[in-house]
This record gives C-alpha cells, structure tokens and sequence, in this order.
C-alpha cells in the first residue's frame, strides 16, 4: 500500500509539473506584437493573445509564435510596401537634383538666349526705329532656329548658319548694287562664291565654330540632366521579386511573429537582404558612373571654351563688325561676283534718284551714333546666376550622385535607423543573436551564394537592362559633345572651324578644334569695341559712312525683296 502510494505521488507531481510548464508556455502574451501589429494599421480580428503552435508558418521560423498565416501573408505585403518606400525615400535627393538641375539650367539657356534677342533688337530698334522693325525677320529667324535647336529640333547649326549669312549677303549685295536687277538664278550664283569672297570677312567662321560647339554642348546637357533624372525616376521603381519579398518578411517581420516587435536586424544581414534585392539596381551603376564622368567632362566645356554666354552676349557686335567688313569691301566683292556669274541687267529708270533719296532722309533722321548697350544696361543676368555658378552647382550635384546604385543597400541599412548597432542584440534571421555569414559584394552576378535571398542570376532585369543603354547611349552624345560634335548632323566642309556635327563620330573625333582663338572674348562696355571698329573701317577705306550705309541698308531691305 505504501509503495501503490508512493508511485502515485510521484505520477501526480510529475502531471502537476508538467501542467504547470504547459500553461507557462501558453501564457506568453502576444500584448506588444498585437500592439505593434494594429500600429500598421491592421484589424485585430483573429490575432492571438498568445503564443501558439507555428506549423502553419511559411517564411518564419516555426514554433511557438504570434503570428497566424494570414498575419504572415499581411506582413509579406507589408514589407513590400516598406521596401518600395524606402528605395524611394533614398533615391529622393538624387531625382530631385536632377529635377531641380535640369528646370534650372533649361530656364537659365532659354532666358540668356532671349535676353540676346532683345539685346539685338533692342540695340537696331533704338537705333532706326521702324526700318530695322520692317526688317528684322532675318535676325529673328536666326534666334528662332537657335533656340528650336537647343529644344530638340531637327536643325543643323552649319547649314542654318549658312544660311543665315546667305540671306544677308543677298539682301546686302541687291542694296549696294541697286542699280542692277538680280533674277534669283542670279543671287543663287552668288552664293556659290561665298566660301572665296569671304565677303564678311571672318565673322562667320569664328561665330559659327563658337556657336556650333557651345549649342552642342549646352543641349546635349541639358538632355543628359533629363535623362538622368527620368533614368532615377524609374530604377527607384524597384521590381521586387517574390524571394525578395520573403527576405524581407523574414528580416523586418518575423520577430513580430516571435514576439520581438521592436527588434532590429543586424547590419550585415541587412546588407545581404537588400544586396540580394537591389542586385540589378548595382548592376546600372558601372553604366551610370560612366555618364554622371561624361557630363562632368561637358560641364567643363561649358565653363571654358563652349561657354555659351560669352557666345551670345556679344553676338550682336559680331553681326555689326561682319556687315561693316561687307560695306568696306563691296566694291571688291561686287566685281569678282559680276567676273564669275555676269554682268547683270540695270535695274530700270529712277534707282539713283530714289537711293539717294533714301539716303538723304535716313541722314536727316538718324545720326545718332550706334552702339551696343552697356554693360549697365544690358538685361539682368538670366535666371538670377551665371552660367559658370550654375555649371560649378550642378557640378558638385553631379559628384556626390556617383555610385549612387552601388552604395543604396548601405544607404538603407544604416545603423540605429535600419538596423541595430549592437552585433549581439540584433535579429539574426531566427532570434536575437549575432549574425555570422559574410557580406556578399554587389550585382547579380555576386548573388550566386546569397545566405538570405535566393537570385536567379541568369534573369537580368529588362527595365534596368534598358536603362544601361539609355545611359549608354546618353554617354555617347556627350563624348561627341566633349568634341564639339553633334551626333544628329554630320558636316566635313567646316573642317577650318572643326564644328562637324553628327552620325558616325565616336571616341575617334579630334578632341581639340583645329581653329584656335575661336572663344568670344570678355567684353566690357562693347560700346568701345563699336568705335574701334568703326574707326578701322573708316581708315581702310573711303566712301559713305558704314552707320549711313547700314542705315541705307536697313532702310531698302523690304524694298528689295519686292
């Protein structure tokens, strides 16, 4: 009886025992993870107070747990949610420079190339009135073609420019020639001998090289800031893959179901995760390196001999110095013109009586001296900057944005942000540990042995395989800008300026324009320049007044076009 009594003693400790380690084990409280939970914004409907079985789990570690499968299922989504946000969140600097850089430099060009066009038509308006207001269409037409190039369209600088100059010299060739009648097979042959008459001298050659290279330059940057910001706008748009999708349940939610809310990841398990997730994204930035090093080189450009305001904001003065270098040698050009293509028909009764006319009235009227605004003057600085502490801005910008792909996992797993900064109190994947496996480096082809994110490395991405080559090609333009070159156009007769522009030009292109001292000078009052200028066409030559003859000129244009 008493041993019956002691083997019943002892199975009723051992029942109570074992009763008692049960209910410790279902008496863990779910509180901080159902409080956690509802703080995402979830319902608490069917969620556990505490502990129970987790064979259903599918991405957590099973066990004990406070999670059910369809909280799984809800935090999986929820850490696709949170990964796109963050990508998001720390490409924002980088898209909004590029945003920001690209409107700037845009209003910046549009601005400095209409405060020129007012500048021109300010100055001949100021100075002849309604004549030069009756004809001023083929100067208004040449910023009108600038700036529809710089917009992207369809136009070749070196034949625009031509033709420009051609348009000119027939208008000014009929003037100074009034006495004869000109048929329009005739003022063609004149523009054959505009490359041996050099009838402006060497203004066009200069203005073209400087115009041509620095055009090239500013559009092809500003289409490089557009394409870097539309290139960052969709690679934040990241693809996440169902694998990924459970790395990162299993890093940001599974101590949820654990009952560790609060718990961070590690740092290098962080890294794994996200190098496994942004594989392809690491993949663009050798591509992306390349261009941010393409447009710091244009940059350059843009601050040296391609600057674009030291173009346009004397181009003024250089249209009246090659309209004066036309009137000083007319008589020559006149000649070796009437040599090659004939001696024209005279022009009928009543053209000396009517020039001289003209002459007399446009004499009585305007003999105010002609000059170019002063600096003072002048319009305000476009954009409220320069160009060259805009370039210096977007420059830095630039800089700080090179591997920006590479280092974005290191940019999210940062420290007491992300993750924990103690090694031994952080989520290790399973509990609150150290996390042992190495870091594995970046891009897809490094994911082959991946401990948390399971990569197919033989599937690259298609969105971010496209943009490596629109990054690619990007690049190409820029180097031919580098070089003066316009990847649209192609032009070996300008070999002088080396302004050729176009198809077929790669990293072979001369680097350096063959014509040297092409860069506009720094200018002060330009008024200056204008008596200087003046004052050597007077001494090279007598006759009329070149202001006179200009004056007669602005005055007779629609007359001869009639």
């Amino acid at each position: 009886m008493t041993a019956m009594w002691r083997v019943l003693v002892v199975f009723c400790t051992l029942s109570v025992l074992s009763l008692s380690y049960g209910g410790d084990i279902k008496a863990k409280s779910c509180s901080d993870v159902r409080q956690a939970y509802t703080a995402k914004g979830f319902s608490l409907v069917n969620v556990p107070h505490q502990e129970m079985s987790g064979e259903h789990l599918r991405v957590c570690p099973q066990g004990y747990t406070c999670c059910t499968s369809d909280m799984e299922d809800k935090l999986g989504q929820q850490s696709k949610l949170e990964f796109e946000n963050l990508v998001e969140e720390t490409s924002h600097t980088l898209r909004t420079t590029f945003v920001s850089r690209h409107k700037k430099f845009d209003e910046f060009f549009l601005e400095l190339l209409d405060n020129s066009e007012k500048s021109l038509n300010d100055m001949f308006t100021r100075t002849y009135g309604k004549l030069y207001m009756q004809n001023s269409e083929v100067f208004l037409d040449l910023f009108t073609e600038l700036k529809r190039y710089y917009t992207g369209g369809n136009v070749n600088l070196d034949e625009m420019l031509n033709d420009f100059w051609s348009r000119l010299l027939e208008r000014m060739f009929q003037l100074l020639n009034s006495q004869y009648h000109f048929t329009d097979d005739y003022l063609e042959c004149i523009s054959k001998y505009t490359d041996q008459l050099k009838p402006f001298g060497d203004v066009p050659r200069k203005l073209k090289a400087q115009v041509t290279r620095a055009f090239i330059a500013a559009r092809t940057f500003v289409q490089g800031l557009m394409v870097g910001r539309e290139v960052a706008n969709r690679v934040a748009k990241v693809n996440v893959a169902p694998a990924c999708i459970r790395a990162l349940t299993k890093m940001l939610y599974c101590p949820y179901c654990r009952g560790l809310p609060g718990l961070k990841p590690c740092q290098n398990y962080c890294q794994n995760v996200m190098r496994g997730c942004l594989a392809n994204q690491a993949d663009l930035d050798p591509e992306w390196n390349l261009f941010i090093d393409a447009m710091l080189l244009v940059a350059d450009r843009l601050q040296g001999p391609f600057n674009i305001e030291a173009v346009m904001d004397p181009i003024d003065v250089k249209i009246s110095e090659a309209i004066m270098t036309m009137q000083d040698n007319s008589m020559t050009v006149s000649a070796k013109v009437f040599q090659g293509c004939g001696q024209p028909k005279p022009s009928g009764m009543g053209s000396s009586s009517r020039g001289s006319r003209s002459a007399r009235g446009i004499s009585d009227v305007f003999n105010a001296r002609f000059r170019p605004y002063s600096p003072e003057e002048r319009p305000t600085t476009a954009a409220g900057t320069s160009l060259d502490r805009l370039v210096v801005d977007i420059k830095e910008k630039l800089k700080q944005s090179k591997k920006f792909w590479s280092k974005l996992p290191d940019e999210i797993c940062v420290k007491d942000k992300m993750t924990e900064s103690d090694e031994e109190q952080c989520w290790n994947s399973h509990a609150k540990a150290r996390y042992f496996p190495e870091v594995v480096k970046d891009g897809l082809t490094n994911q082959l042995n991946n401990p948390e994110v399971e990569v197919d490395i033989t599937r690259p991405d298609t969105l971010i395989r496209q943009q490596i080559m629109t990054l690619r090609v990007m690049t190409n333009k820029l180097k031919n800008a580098y070089n003066g070159n316009d990847i649209y156009f192609q032009d070996s007769s300008d070999e002088g300026s080396g302004s050729a522009s176009g198809n077929g030009c790669t990293d072979g292109c001369t680097t350096e324009f063959v014509f040297v001292g092409s860069e506009a000078p720094v200018l002060g009052d330009r008024s200056d320049e204008r008596s200087s200028a003046a004052a050597g066409g007077a001494s090279s030559s007598p006759g009329p007044s070149p202001f006179l003859t200009l004056t007669v000129l602005l005055a007779s244009l629609s007359w001869s076009r009639r």
